[in-house]
């Protein structure tokens, strides 16, 4: 995977997830945003990084057993310890929310290792001290079954589905308060700075807005509301 130049993550933790839903929906990407996964901690740290996919399939009881566990090329244990900083442990749980994906010590290794954060569309149990972890965490709950309940991790850094959504690997992961989107690696530079430069102007239109501004021309914003803020801009320098 190409390295993601430090402007791009940059302006994508300056941006929110909605402003990038809609930056994908002009180039044709509707189906980005991850459907029942949301941030574990009530006021979460903004994601951002590129995906380290973990992909499961359904558990088989006669293959699925704890002390499977001690063996360190178990897929679920080998992706902790691989997936490299600064990146996001993307993992398919095929929308199971009822059983866990993790605990708190994978959890706590990963932010160890300075992995950006984990985004699961499967539960998460130790969810309250996981919640207070410095790393971020996006699952769809709390649930305390452990994982070889329901699924059997297989392979690491291939194309997954996450929330509904495809996840392929080096994909750029960002989430917030709303969720997380997903953002297609070879977009992620035009998409980052088209997104932070709309959120430059509508930081500027809400307080026009917040003073009393009717609709009309101001959002979305017309000529004369585009040469007012291009005003102000070099105003500010």
């Amino acid at each position: 995977m190409e390295p993601i130049p430090d402007a791009t993550l940059s302006a994508l933790r300056r941006v929110s997830t909605a402003t990038l839903t809609t930056a994908l929906f002009k180039r044709g990407l509707r189906n980005t945003f991850m459907r029942g996964v949301r941030p574990l901690a009530r006021y979460p740290q903004n994601l951002v990084g590129p995906a380290f996919t973990l992909r499961n399939i359904p558990a088989r009881e006669d293959l699925d057993r704890v002390e499977g566990f001690a063996n360190p090329a178990h897929p679920q244990r080998k992706a902790i310890e691989t997936v490299p900083p600064g990146h996001v442990l993307v993992v398919d749980c095929r929308g199971e929310a009822n059983v866990a994906s993790g605990g708190e010590i994978l959890m706590t290794r990963l932010s160890v290792r300075g992995v950006a954060g984990m985004v699961s569309d499967g539960g998460i149990r130790d969810s309250g001290p996981i919640a207070a972890l410095a790393m971020p965490v996006f699952c769809a709950g709390p649930a305390a079954p452990l994982n070889l309940v329901a699924h059997h991790a297989t392979e690491t850094q291939v194309p997954i589905g996450c929330g509904g959504v495809a996840v392929y690997p080096g994909d750029l992961i960002v989430g917030d308060a709303d969720g997380v989107v997903v953002l297609p690696a070879q977009l992620a530079a035009e998409v980052a700075a088209e997104a932070d430069a709309q959120e430059r102007m509508e930081a500027w239109i809400l307080r026009r807005v917040q003073d009393g501004a009717r609709l009309p021309g101001t959002y979305p914003p017309d000529e004369a509301t585009r040469a007012a803020y291009a005003a102000w801009q070099k105003q500010q320098g």
